[in-house]
């Protein structure tokens, strides 16, 4: 069960496509795995498609004394509109089987992927130990998004944070000193929040991160000097 949803006001910039976009794809992605957030989301883009066709119909030199006439144009538009996501989502259906396998492998794991992702794995594996990375390039100067893989028995040093960080965990479960996540959690983070993620399967996550970690315990503290060349 998923605990962690965006909130409705990410939603709403999701659905009128004012996201960079890593976070447009955090939000795709999350909807992929939960029915709930996918409904809000039809829902919105649905009224947002309600709202544009009105507004073009009151711009159209339309005699408004005519309500009758009025009515049908807006009527037209709107199934025009209908039959067009219908098209639109038949064609998906129909594709769906020639899709090239959308999925990652690292360390003898193999991991299906939400379909957003698709387009975007063009880079290969990093990492140290038992946490791999693969960065995703979004054309962001500022926010690094990734493919965080941690192993089985895996653990992230305990850390604050500079800026924000998402996780969306797509795959296997963490933990950390604030809960227990299952595929489909979608949280944020800042620098009120400290913590040590640790898995005992192993977990792949989507992660964005606009500033560098801040180590707080151990010899993981030598690598905040040359942070900004990590992150």
């Amino acid at each position: 069960m998923i605990n962690y949803h965006p909130d409705q006001h990410l939603l709403s910039l999701h659905a009128k496509g004012d996201l960079p976009l890593s976070m447009s794809i955090a939000i795709s992605a999350h909807a992929e795995l939960c029915p709930h957030c996918q409904q809000q989301l039809d829902q919105m883009t649905i009224a947002l498609s309600e709202q544009q066709f009105e507004s073009a119909v009151k711009t159209q030199s339309v005699d408004t004394n005519d309500n009758h006439q009025l009515d049908a144009l807006l009527e037209q538009l709107l199934n025009s509109t209908l039959d067009t996501l219908e098209i639109e989502q038949a064609s998906t259906i129909d594709t769906i089987d020639t899709i090239e396998d959308n999925s990652v492998s690292i360390k003898g794991q193999h991991y299906p992927l939400p379909k957003v992702f698709r387009k975007q794995i063009n880079a290969s594996w990093q990492g140290i130990g038992k946490v791999s990375r693969l960065r995703l390039d979004t054309g962001e100067p500022q926010a690094r998004a990734s493919l965080l893989h941690i192993a089985a028995n895996g653990e992230i040093p305990e850390h604050t944070h500079k800026g924000a960080e998402l996780t969306l965990l797509l795959a296997g479960e963490f933990s950390d000193c604030y809960n227990t996540y299952k595929p489909g959690d979608f949280m944020l983070l800042d620098k009120e929040h400290q913590h040590s993620p640790k898995t005992l399967e192993g977990c792949l996550c989507y992660t964005i991160v606009d500033a560098p970690l801040y180590f707080t315990k151990g010899f993981s503290k030598l690598l905040n000097p040359i942070g900004d060349l990590l992150y």
